[in-house]
């Protein structure tokens, strides 16, 4: 596929960044050689001077309002492919997907908690196939135009020519044979992988939303009264498993007198944490004591001078 230069942008890597160490260049080139041939349903080269912005061109599904078309548009590769996935975008009409958008795919941008490096630039072509006849609901990117509208822009499709590869959709796939069945199969298994994801994340953002509504008391309502919460259906099915007693009546209890539970254990702890006090400040009153009396002792004991005895035996005190 011929391509042309085209000016740098914030979406594109520069060239500078095609170290061959990569492994975003490596897995690319790899991918490149691998995808060099144009097959019955897909072809996709990147351009000339950009290793990270790819053109593809993709053939509408079987039996579907887009069978007759052939849809060419753009991928983007982030420096971190295949870490993280690439920008998809269409620029061919057809009543699916808006031109010139990136559009939402569980394989694309939009949904990176849902990509895998597994994946690949084949993957991605098969994907965009098969989700092609799916409905839009409203997705970001995504157009829901009549069948007829779409088998309208699907053989229009056919005469585009992209003014960066310069050929046409016609000139670039092979002609349908029996051998694109079991890729058509896959497509078609992967636009119903990505529509059911979608549908599963639409279904938990509906879910969340209705558990975070409150329900505000009316303006002639009491401001005191407190707002209340909506919370999520609860039926019998989802009580525990708890045993059902008879109702029992007011008159059928006893008169007992209802008095406060009164922790016992409480004031029994308190007593011996100050048993425990107590015996420590008496021990410290022991001790400080102690050490008073030998400084006593020490101090007067050793200072006190005694007279000489008397050598005179005949020499008595009165």
């Amino acid at each position: 596929m011929a391509m042309a230069s085209m000016s740098s942008s914030p979406d594109h890597a520069p060239p500078s960044l095609y170290n061959t160490r990569s492994t975003s260049v490596k897995r690319l080139m790899r991918e490149a050689m691998e995808m060099k041939d144009p097959t019955e349903l897909y072809y996709c080269q990147p351009i000339e001077d950009n290793l990270f912005e790819w053109h593809f061109t993709i053939r509408g599904p079987i039996s579907t309002e887009f069978e007759q078309g052939i849809y060419h548009g753009r991928i983007l590769f982030p420096v971190e492919y295949p870490m993280k996935p690439p920008s998809i975008i269409l620029l061919t009409e057809s009543g699916r997907f808006r031109i010139n958008e990136k559009i939402c795919l569980s394989i694309s941008g939009h949904h990176a908690e849902t990509w895998t490096p597994t994946w690949g630039v084949r993957t991605a072509l098969l994907a965009i196939i098969g989700f092609m006849e799916t409905p839009g609901e409203g997705a970001l990117g995504s157009l829901d135009y009549t069948p007829e509208e779409r088998k309208k822009l699907a053989k229009r499709s056919v005469s585009y020519e992209c003014p960066q590869c310069g050929r046409t959709n016609s000139e670039i796939l092979l002609p349908l044979s029996e051998k694109s069945a079991d890729a058509q199969k896959e497509a078609k298994e992967l636009g119903n992988q990505i529509n059911l994801v979608k549908k599963a994340e639409t279904k938990t953002e509906a879910s969340s939303e209705k558990t975070d509504v409150e329900l505000k008391p009316s303006s002639s309502s009491s401001s005191s009264e407190p707002i209340l919460e909506a919370r999520p259906d609860v039926s019998p099915t989802n009580l525990p498993n708890t045993e059902i007693r008879p109702d029992v009546s007011p008159t059928n209890i006893p008169n007992t007198e209802i008095r406060p539970l009164i922790n016992v254990s409480l004031p029994r702890q308190n007593e011996s944490d100050n048993n425990l006090l107590s015996m420590f400040i008496f021990l410290c009153c022991m001790i400080l004591s102690f050490l008073l009396l030998r400084r006593l002792f020490l101090t007067f004991g050793t200072n006190r001078s005694f007279p000489p005895p008397s050598t005179d035996p005949f020499h008595d005190d009165f």
